[in-house]
């Protein structure tokens, strides 16, 4: 019944990219992968708009940049670069994704904002949070099974699965859950929303992977 909390890798599927590290990939391939990315950013900016709390990794920046004098923005970037350090014993291999990750996401989030509704109450900031989750997810879910390299955060995620062979939903809940307690611990601050995400995230990726592979022709490795 809650076959999806059980995906434990990124589903293959006809339209996957053969490897990661592939700069001229299928247009079907690219196009999903712009797809999913683009569902990623307006996920995001409606969790911006949702104004219940800000994302885990937000109050990661903000503890660190409490702590340690930085602004917020320089903050943002050394923790991002800490993360891809994580990825030389995670072994995960970049590619056009990594690129496009940063550049359309942050785009999509910039050009959405404004038109995108923003909740003064808190059981309609919840109920804006929970879609914004939903859509993360479900744009996740495209991309990574697009098999043209993960987001930096995301790399992390599939790495320690792979290496702990734990279920996808599972790994990256704790990884948020993590990061939101070391940021609340260092002064950063963290509202209901930010739970919220760190909660559901990792099923919502989780369904995102699970949806994506059932409707889509697997290939066999």
């Amino acid at each position: 019944m809650l076959d999806f909390l059980r995906v434990k890798t990124v589903p293959t599927v006809s339209w996957s990219s053969p490897r990661p590290l592939n700069f001229f990939p299928a247009l079907r391939t690219f196009v999903l992968l712009c797809i999913g990315l683009v569902l990623f950013g307006v996920g995001e900016a409606l969790l911006i708009n949702a104004g219940v709390g800000v994302s885990p990794w937000t109050v990661f920046s903000q503890g660190v940049a409490n702590t340690s004098g930085l602004g917020i923005g320089m903050s943002t970037f050394f923790i991002g670069v800490g993360v891809l350090v994580l990825w030389i014993p995670l072994r995960q291999t970049p590619g056009l994704g990594t690129l496009l990750n940063i550049i359309i996401i942050a785009a999509v989030m910039e050009l959405s904002l404004p038109y995108l509704p923003q909740m003064a109450g808190t059981v309609s900031g919840i109920i804006q949070t929970m879609l914004g989750v939903f859509i993360v997810g479900l744009g996740s879910g495209l991309y990574l099974v697009a098999n043209l390299g993960p987001g930096p955060r995301d790399g992390v995620m599939t790495g320690l699965q792979r290496v702990t062979g734990l279920p996808v939903a599972l790994v990256r809940m704790s990884i948020e859950l993590t990061v939101v307690g070391i940021g609340w611990s260092l002064g950063g601050v963290a509202g209901l929303g930010t739970l919220l995400f760190a909660v559901f995230i990792g099923p919502a990726v989780s369904i995102g992977l699970y949806l994506v592979g059932r409707l889509s022709k697997q290939r066999s490795l």
